[in-house]
């Protein structure tokens, strides 16, 4: 398959992905672990039960 043929990704998932980590390391930084602990608790997704 040749370049011309292929088809431009819709969704980058290695780019997210690379994007939403640099994110967090952004907001953690100079955090201590007892903080870090408390931002974790603070985005875990709530699952319905």
């Amino acid at each position: 398959m040749s370049k011309k043929n292929k088809k431009e990704k819709e969704f980058d998932t290695v780019k997210f992905f690379r994007e939403v980590k640099e994110r967090i390391a952004e907001e953690t930084k100079g955090m201590t672990f007892t903080e870090f602990k408390e931002y974790l608790n603070r985005r875990k997704l709530k699952l319905a039960r």
